[in-house]
This record gives C-alpha cells, structure tokens and sequence, in this order.
C-alpha cells in the first residue's frame, strides 16, 4: 500500500520512503533515472518531498483504508478522540459505518450523530469491501490551497481545479469551466491519447518479434559458417590450426557485436514497452476509477506524457543482422600463407569485412 505517494515527471508513483532509499546517495539538482522507465528528472531543490503529491493514488489508498471491514480492532474514531481528551473512559465501541463527509470511522451511535446535524445530514456508509469503488465517487476533492473549501472550476489557463476562492482571487480573468463539464472533454483527449499509445505498443511487438526472428536467423547461420570452417579444419590438420582458430574468433566477435546490438534494440523496445503500457493501465484506472476532479487533476500531465511517448519513435530502432559467410581457399593455393579462407559479414544490402559497422 502507497504512502505519501509522489508523481514523478514521467506519471509514475513511488513512496515518498522509497524514493528516499532509492536515491539515498542522490543531492537536491541531480539528474537521477525513473525506477521503472528510466527517463531521467531532476531532484527538486527542497528534496525528494518536494515532487507532486500523487493526488489520484492517494484518493484510491484512501479509499481502500476507509472501506476496510470493520473488526474489533477497528475502534470509533471519534470515540477515540473523546477518550484522548479525558472524555471518554469506556472501552471503545467498534467502528461500523464510515462518514464521507468527516472521513471517519464511526460506531453506531455517533453515526446517529451524524445523521442529525443542524447544518444537513452527513453520507453515512456502511464499512466493508464492497464501499471501496463506492468512495472513489463520492470522496470530495479539496483544494490544494485552501484545505477547507471543495474544487468547483477547472481552469484552462493554470491547468489545475480551483475553488469559489481561487477564482475570486487569482482566476476571474482566466477560461474556467465547471469541472465536470472540463472532465468530459478530457476523458475523449486521454482515451484518444491511449489508443494511439496502444497501437504503437502494438508496433513496437512487432518489431520486436522481427528482431527475435533475424536473430534466430543469425545464430543459425553462423553456426553453419562454423560448421564450414570446422570442415576445413580436419583436411589441414595441424597445418591451419592456428588460422582456424583466428577466423573462429572472428566469427565470435561478429555474433558477440551483434547480439549486443539486438540487446540494445530489446531493451529500447522493452523500455518504450514499460512506459507506454504504465500509461495505458494508469490512464484506464483513471478513467474507470477516477473522479471529474481526479481526471481534469491529471489531463494536462496525461497528456503532456502521451505526446512525449508518441513522439519517441522508438519503432525507428531496428535491428539488421549482418550476413556471415565462409569462402574456403583454394587447395590448389595451399602453398599461400591464408590457407582456410576468410570471415565476411554484412547488413542489409552492404557488404563487408569481418569488422562489420558499429550500427543498428
């Protein structure tokens, strides 16, 4: 379970605690990596605690806490408070209903309390598994400014929700709509963005599975070209071991070059993969789970992040194996000093020497 979450530039969510172990050799500026992605941000000058709050993981953890079971060990809290304050020396009754409104745990009689308030009734739900979902709706959003007033409007111009307040002070002159109205047109913009994500997740598989292919392909051949010089081995004998020896290094050199380039083209698809896929679960979440306040909280970012994604073109990055052959010598021209041939390799369509390009 998330504590203290914090949003990376990126849209992945850590622990504040884990970020701090994380980077733990890390100072306020360095440039450090994503855990998961690896696309780098920079330390904020007042530490780690200083990047965003996740607002929406925080809203689903909360959620989660407020609609466990409730269970003997699950005392009233506002009970609780009373015997805190000398006010209470009984033993403390079970929670059994949750205020949204207070956000407590209460037990039957201060929920009474509760539902009789001179200012209006407060939303009373009974505790248990099946109110989590329930209270990713109903949970209000308050804002960041101002702790007791609830976000009304979002504002197009500062890309963030807003209360009565915030409009009054700073926003009059800015374009706001109601945030429902804001979330409905955000939730076309981020499905789009996730669909368009998806299908070059999509593409990238398939690159990848070419590159898996050629690899294959690759190995294969090589160790058929082995295989020929080995043969070539056994008619010189003693002769050419020393030459055999080289031109089977060589043919280890190629394959050992090329299989790091097709690692390097694996792990930029696996990294595209990771990020692309982290924002497709996070952008459904969102939407599945999330509220008006929760997706107009995140659109700008959301979007901001799909833009970066779609604009690395990470389909680009191929990987070509380079075509290895053996020409054997000529028996006739034993008496030359290469007596067993010589390793050729090329990519694509250029031909060359056993030393083949340093290129995807």
């Amino acid at each position: 379970m998330y504590e203290n979450p914090k949003s990376l530039p990126c849209l992945h969510g850590f622990c504040l605690k884990c970020l701090e172990q994380h980077f733990k050799d890390k100072c306020s500026g360095d440039e450090v990596p994503c855990p998961l992605c690896r696309e780098e941000f920079a330390i904020p000058p007042n530490g780690l605690g200083g990047l965003k709050h996740h607002f929406f993981i925080q809203h689903l953890v909360d959620a989660r806490n407020a609609s466990s079971a409730s269970t003997d060990e699950t005392p009233c809290e506002m009970c609780l408070e009373l015997r805190e304050s000398g006010n209470f020396s009984e033993k403390l009754p079970a929670a059994t209903m949750f205020c949204i409104d207070c956000r407590q745990k209460l037990c039957a009689q201060c929920s009474r309390v509760h539902m009789n308030l001179k200012g209006g009734p407060h939303q009373l739900r009974p505790l248990g598994a099946e109110l989590e979902q329930e209270l990713v709706q109903l949970q209000r959003s308050y804002c960041d400014k101002h702790n007791d007033e609830l976000v009304k409007l979002y504002c197009y111009d500062c890309n963030e929700n807003i209360c009565v307040l915030c409009f009054a002070v700073k926003h009059m002159q800015h374009k706001t709509a109601e945030i429902p109205v804001a979330a409905k047109s955000f939730t076309h913009q981020i499905d789009s963005d996730d669909q368009q994500v998806l299908a070059l997740v999509d593409n990238i598989r398939d690159k990848k599975d070419q590159k898996d292919k050629k690899l294959s392909d690759f190995i294969q051949q090589a160790g058929k070209v082995k295989s020929e010089i080995k043969a070539v081995e056994n008619h010189l004998n003693d002769l050419v071991n020393n030459q055999v020896a080289l031109q089977l290094s060589e043919v280890d050199v190629i394959q050992s070059e090329s299989q790091k380039k097709a690692e390097t083209v694996e792990e930029r698809y696996q990294l595209a993969l990771v990020a692309m896929e982290s924002f497709h679960a996070y952008s459904r979440k969102l939407l599945d789970k999330g509220r008006s306040s929760d997706v107009t909280r995140a659109a700008s970012e959301l979007h901001k992040r799909a833009t970066e994604l779609l604009n690395n073109d990470v389909t680009s990055v191929q990987y070509d194996k380079p075509h290895v052959t053996f020409t054997p010598v000529d028996m006739n021209q034993l008496k030359h000093l290469n007596l067993i041939g010589k390793v050729t390799a090329s990519t694509g369509n250029q031909s060359g020497t056993s030393h083949f390009a340093n290129t995807l």
